[in-house]
């Protein structure tokens, strides 16, 4: 079974990042998957349910700013990948009794994650690392259709998540930018300081805070 991981929302200043896992019907394909990037939301938002509804299993997995700032962007990323991953086996074993009858081992065995990008939790060890046959796949969400469908979960998740939060704090326009550094963002930013859900290590928050900033944001 080929499982395929992508995230949304590593580069952001505001906000969790967001990873989700699909396992497609090797014999059902969904029509229409691609990069989320290239999609407008309008057809990622009618896409998600589709994926949700005609894939073998899908998960979303989360890591929270306090975590971004805690161990920094990447480590967080590969977190909530982890998740992910662990949340699309446990809806598969939930749903296909086969599947929940096999031994760990064989589980394991079946599985090949599929993940956009050049790392992975499989290579960095930490209490994200995972045990699966993982293979890393640069532009993975153009490439191939799991990582696709992962990226559109992902990526609708997080803008949901976005909006939410828009309605706790309006000034900042986070259903606008979902928390990425706009210049209506940095004014907003200048203008109000920082909230709760800005990530305190990236480099235009750090500054408004006056300390320096511990993290990239997108390394």
């Amino acid at each position: 079974m080929l499982v395929g991981v992508d995230e949304a929302g590593r580069g952001p200043l505001a906000g969790p990042v967001c990873a989700a896992a699909v396992i497609l019907h090797e014999q059902q394909p969904i029509a229409g998957l691609a990069d989320s990037k290239t999609l407008s939301a309008k057809r990622r938002d009618a896409l998600a349910p589709v994926i949700k509804s005609d894939s073998r299993a899908w998960g979303i997995g989360w890591a929270s700013v306090q975590e971004i700032d805690d161990i920094d962007i990447l480590r967080a990323t590969f977190m909530a990948m982890a998740r992910a991953v662990q949340d699309c086996l446990t809806r598969l074993c939930s749903t296909q009794p086969e599947i929940a009858r096999l031994g760990s081992a064989e589980l394991l065995a079946s599985l090949r994650v599929q993940v956009d990008g050049n790392r992975s939790p499989g290579t960095f060890q930490g209490p994200w690392h995972w045990p699966y046959l993982t293979e890393t796949i640069v532009k993975g969400d153009q490439k191939v259709a799991c990582i696709s469908a992962a990226s559109i979960l992902a990526k609708t998740a997080r803008d949901e998540e976005m909006q939410r939060l828009d309605m706790l704090h309006p000034h900042y326009g986070f259903a606008q930018h979902a928390g990425y550094g706009t210049a209506a963002h940095l004014q907003a930013l200048k203008q109000h300081g920082p909230c709760e859900f800005h990530r305190k290590t990236f480099a235009p928050v750090a500054r408004l805070l006056g300390q320096g900033s511990l993290h990239e944001s997108d390394q």
